[in-house]
């Protein structure tokens, strides 16, 4: 890098010395010019630039030769380095005049000589921090700082130099392919990036090119492009690649900048690879007392692919009683689960041989058929201890429900199905026989009746009958007998409900009064047929009949029109019903028929005697509902009457003419206003005190009555009325004149 510097510095002070022997006519030839302009404009400026590629420029109003300016970004030379130099045609050596600089990096990073003009950079300058500055010339009289000139703009443009090395921002990267992809197929595409100036030279011009992943893929250099190289890369011999790519700027040439990155591609996997059994014979020993659905053996087919790719499904394809056994796929381990799908038998087929296939759910639609392998599958059947098994799993038994006890109802058979065939013993599960109406034979099965039955209580039992090997009493089997009752005539028929039948006065001959049907509890196979008649003494009835229906059900019809009620109210028509049984079987059912009032329509009004006397229209419970009516309204105004007059009377009877006068002299000194002690005040408010005597409650009960003189302390005799009882004192009262 600073031999680099160093030979682009050595070629731009060429290039700057070329320059200024070309100048020098110009320069020579300035002040003529300038002073002819001058004359006319008032003053010339020249601003010359001594880099690469400047021009001279000359303004009519001013007299400045306008250049930009350029300097070399991270020049660390001793000395500040020249950018250039400015000059104006007032610099005649007469006028004391100054240059003087503003603007961006003015005084700082660009500092001016204010005698000759000249420009210098101060610090080493970064073109990609900052590619330009402008700044402003202006020149003024030392003395006064008087402007000479009006100010100019200029541009000092920072030159670029191949500092930078291409980067990539968005490195590492990660890229897939599908495996087996042919040459030429684009993978993927980087990106590099280079902060040196694209315009000047080919500091940014970037070349790609693959440090390691050959041969597997290529770059293209200028779109960066990654493609598969290498035919026939499988996924299964390898899965991810690693690849370094770098850029280089300067066109890839000597002495350019670099930068690298990695791309990890990964190949995807295609269904390339057929399922494979990991061996093409599976042998499995089963128990024949294996349940249905019950896994019996595991096969298992691999598949180097992954995924989608891998999943397989298996079938039996082939083999000697196919319909014994199923294969499942287990979604999870990708395993084949050999299932049974029929109970197996060691004494009737003891081994079986299957022919097991496997195949790929996903397959290319190209190839014509899906990936497939095959395998055989021996089974062994293993002989158990199986336990007995009956002639069959129901059995349906009948019998009378009028069977004696111990008559035999039938037998139930079972075997031991194995080899040594061990004897069987019987049972009933008393669970299911709580009453013990039944009761089997241990050695030959023989069911007999223990208790009479009634079919019309219960018409079947089911009851579950166990037989046990003698030789191993775990192994149980159970069967279930299913005990029908069969029915004879033994219940006679009767009324299906309880009838009651209402008869209008006014109905006609022959109407309709009651339709009676019946019911029997006994089922007969052909079917009920009732008969319908009256008891003999009724035979010739005159005031009723019956009529069959054909239906198993009568008509009971009346015979005049001469019902009223207060000659009879009610009537008792006796019916004998009689099936058709053997032997057949009856019952005598009464029907009750009641006389009652009717409409002209025929509808009941009234059936009681006591309606007949009633006013037309009105029934017994309406005038019993009005006589309550009235009954209640009578209570009530003697109630609101005698309410009245309690209330008119006082507690406290005050006549004007009720006048009483009580005359009681005593000797006692009263006790003033406070003394309440001495009369009680009801003797005087209560009219009945002058018909009995009230006492005083501060004298004695012994003393009231007594007559005593009253007199002084010193036998003076002050007083000489006599106390009586208010009874013997006559007192003035109205009542007394009468």
């Amino acid at each position: 890098m600073p031999k680099r510097s160093e030979e682009m510095l050595t070629d731009v002070w060429t290039s700057l010395l070329l320059v200024w022997i070309t100048c020098v006519p110009y320069t020579s030839m300035t002040p003529i010019i300038s002073q002819s302009k001058s004359l006319q404009t008032g003053s010339t400026a020249l601003l010359r630039g001594l880099v690469e590629g400047q021009r001279i420029l000359s303004r009519a109003k001013r007299g400045w030769v306008w250049n930009q300016m350029f300097v070399l970004e991270e020049f660390s030379g001793p000395d500040p380095i020249l950018v250039g130099r400015l000059h104006t045609d007032l610099d005649v050596g007469s006028t004391p005049i100054k240059y003087v600089l503003a603007g961006e990096g003015a005084g700082t990073i660009f500092a001016i000589n204010e005698i000759t003009g000249d420009i210098h950079a101060m610090k080493r300058l970064d073109r990609e921090e900052k590619a330009e500055y402008t700044l402003t010339a202006q020149v003024t009289n030392r003395d006064t700082d008087q402007p000479l000139e009006p100010p100019s703009e200029f541009i000092i443009k920072v030159q670029d130099i191949n500092d930078n090395p291409p980067q990539f921002v968005e490195g590492p990267y990660r890229a897939s392919v599908p495996e087996m992809s042919q040459v030429g197929t684009s993978v993927t595409r980087v990106t590099a990036t280079d902060a040196d100036d694209p315009v000047y030279g080919n500091s940014a011009k970037l070349v790609y090119s693959i440090l390691e992943g050959q041969p597997y893929f290529s770059i293209d250099p200028n779109t960066a492009i990654i493609k598969i190289a290498l035919h026939g890369m499988d996924r299964e011999m390898r899965e991810e690649y690693l690849v370094v790519i770098q850029a280089k700027d300067m066109g890839g040439h000597m002495g350019g900048l670099s930068g690298t990155t990695t791309v990890t591609v990964t190949l995807t996997d295609v269904n390339d690879n057929p399922p494979k059994f990991s061996k093409s014979l599976y042998e499995f020993v089963i128990p024949e007392e294996l349940g249905i659905g019950q896994p019996g053996g595991k096969v298992k087919a691999n598949d180097r692919d992954i995924g989608e790719n891998a999943k397989s499904t298996y079938n039996i394809i082939d083999g000697d009683e196919k319909d014994v056994f199923e294969i499942t796929t287990d979604a999870q381990t990708q395993e084949g689960i050999l299932r049974l799908k029929k109970p197996l038998n060691f004494e009737t087929k003891k081994s079986y041989t299957l022919k097991v296939e496997a195949a790929n759910i996903r397959f290319d639609p190209n190839s014509g058929s899906p990936f497939k392998d095959t395998a055989t599958v021996k089974i062994a059947v293993e002989d158990s201890d199986e336990p007995p098994v009956f002639s069959k799993p129901t059995f349906v038994l009948q019998v009378d429900e009028n069977a004696p006890i111990n008559t035999v109802i039938g037998t139930v058979t079972a075997r031991d199905p194995d080899v040594t065939g061990s004897l069987v013993r019987y049972f009933i599960d008393r669970h299911t026989d709580l009453e013990r109406q039944f009761n089997i034979n241990v050695d030959d099965g023989k069911i007999t009746l223990a208790k009479p039955l009634d079919r019309e209580t219960d018409m079947w039992h089911n009851i579950t009958v166990t037989a046990t090997e003698i030789r191993n009493h775990s192994q149980i089997s159970r069967a279930i007998v299913a005990i029908r009752v069969l029915d004879i005539n033994d219940n006679a028929p009767e009324f299906a409900t309880e009838y009651e039948a209402f008869l209008c006065e006014n109905g006609k001959p022959g109407q309709v009064i009651q339709t009676v049907s019946a019911v029997d509890k006994d089922d007969p196979i052909q079917g009920h047929y009732f008969e319908y008649r009256l008891i003999p003494e009724m035979l010739n009835n005159p005031n009723f009949t019956i009529k069959n229906n054909g239906d198993n059900s009568i008509s009971v019809l009346a015979k005049h029109d001469t019902f009223r009620r207060q000659k009879q109210e009610m009537y008792f028509l006796p019916i004998i019903v009689t099936d058709n049984g053997n032997p057949p079987m009856s019952s005598t059912n009464t029907l009750t028929i009641r006389v009652c009032g009717c409409s002209r329509e025929g509808i009941v009004q009234s059936c009681n005697v006591e309606a007949y006397v009633l006013p037309i229209g009105l029934s017994m419970g309406a005038l019993i509902a009005i006589l309550a009516c009235i009954i209640l309204l009578l209570v009530i105004v003697v109630l609101f009457v005698t309410l009245r007059r309690h209330k008119n009377k006082p507690l406290i009877i005050k006549d004007d003419e009720d006048v009483r006068e009580n005359i009681i002299r005593y000797d006692d000194e009263g006790g003033g206003e406070e003394d309440t002690e001495a009369f009680d005040i009801a003797t005087l408010q209560n009219p009945d005190g002058i018909n009995g005597y009230l006492p005083r409650k501060d004298i004695k009960p012994d003393l009231q009555f007594m007559p005593r003189q009253s007199g002084g302390p010193n036998g003076v005799d002050n007083n000489c009325t006599t106390e009586w009882p208010s009874s013997q004192i006559s007192t003035h009262h109205p009542d007394n004149q009468r």
